[in-house]
């Protein structure tokens, strides 16, 4: 099969960034599904594994990115239950495989479902990833509750991928008031089209948030360059509040910031369930099931914003450069 991918962590400029391998078939495990893959999304995790993987020395083998893809199950294992040969799938993948920058990718039937039927899967293939991410930092790691509870979170990065879905979810399924952190008018417009009760510009964080009249905030949603929030985010956390993260960070923080207001802190990735293979490992797949009827509903929109044609080498690069300016508003895809 045809795949893109690298051996060396190199600069997206550089020829040898990104790759066009002739692979192997994947092999399937008793649980897999065999998905030719028809569209992808970019995310920031892509762009972020190839910079960092190999910076010293090569791989052995070719390591294939993509952590977002629609296509239609060729084969499945026998072990398997709920899906057949022909069906449209999604999935956000495992970091610990094969991606989806390939013509054919094996994924665990656990951490798929069934994509939604109204939209194309270049629009679906937008939400997988970010699905995942922002369900399990608002109903996993801060544990916001779905019913008539108002309360205020705050979401760091809203116009990025993962803020978007997090807005959306917030105004869909709860009552509390989201806040979003834009700084430029058209980030400001797509967060209110997402969901977002307010604005406040993430260059003076504190101040700005103050500024509407909110000494505190009940939870944060942290997507976007944790040092540089820390402070401002021990500051307006409300006491006995809670902050999750996603976003990984090489300075040291001072968690004991928290502990006057008794806040807790929790870490998201959206791997770990597939990684080490958690009992609940099989809710990935119960998440996307229930978003997909929620697309079909009406009540969840697709965040695609760009998108590209053809599974190569330069579409492909072409997209991490996108995403490494770090100003992407929505969601890139690629249909092969």
């Amino acid at each position: 099969m045809k795949a893109v991918g690298f051996l060396n962590s190199l600069p997206v400029d550089h020829a040898d960034s990104l790759i066009e391998f002739d692979l192997p078939d994947p092999e399937l495990r008793p649980a897999d599904l065999l998905v030719a893959v028809e569209a992808i999304s970019v995310n920031p995790a892509d762009a972020k594994r190839r910079i960092r993987t190999a910076p010293d020395e090569a791989l052995e083998a070719p390591m294939i990115l993509g952590y977002d893809a629609v296509g239609t199950v060729e084969a499945v294992g026998p072990d398997v239950t709920g899906f057949k040969k022909g069906d449209r799938v999604w999935y956000a993948g495992d970091a610990g495989r094969d991606g989806s920058n390939a013509e054919l990718q094996a994924v665990d039937h656990r951490i798929a479902s069934l994509a939604p039927t109204s939209v194309s899967p270049t629009a679906a293939a937008s939400l997988p990833l970010v699905t995942l991410t922002a369900w399990e930092v608002l109903f996993d790691r801060l544990q916001v509750p779905q019913d008539e509870t108002r309360a205020s979170v705050l979401v760091i990065g809203g116009a990025g991928g993962v803020g978007s879905i997090t807005l959306q979810l917030l105004r869909k399924l709860t009552g509390h008031e989201a806040i979003a952190t834009a700084s430029r008018d058209d980030s400001a417009d797509w967060c209110r089209k997402m969901g977002a009760n307010e604005i406040v510009d993430h260059r003076d964080l504190v101040a700005n948030t103050r500024a509407n009249g909110r000494e505190f905030v009940d939870y944060i949603a942290h997507y976007n360059g944790l040092d540089l929030h820390w402070d401002a985010m021990c500051d307006l956390i409300a006491p006995q509040g809670r902050i999750s993260s996603i976003a990984e960070t090489p300075e040291k923080l001072d968690l004991c910031a928290l502990q006057g207001k008794s806040v807790g802190f929790m870490w998201e990735l959206m791997f770990t369930r597939s990684m080490f293979s958690t009992q609940d490992m099989a809710r990935q797949g119960a998440i996307l099931s229930r978003m997909a009827r929620m697309v079909d509903d009406g009540i969840i929109a697709c965040t695609a914003t760009k998108s590209f044609q053809g599974l190569s080498v330069e579409t492909l690069k072409n997209a991490h450069r996108i995403i490494e300016t770090g100003a992407m508003i929505g969601k890139l895809t690629i249909t092969f």
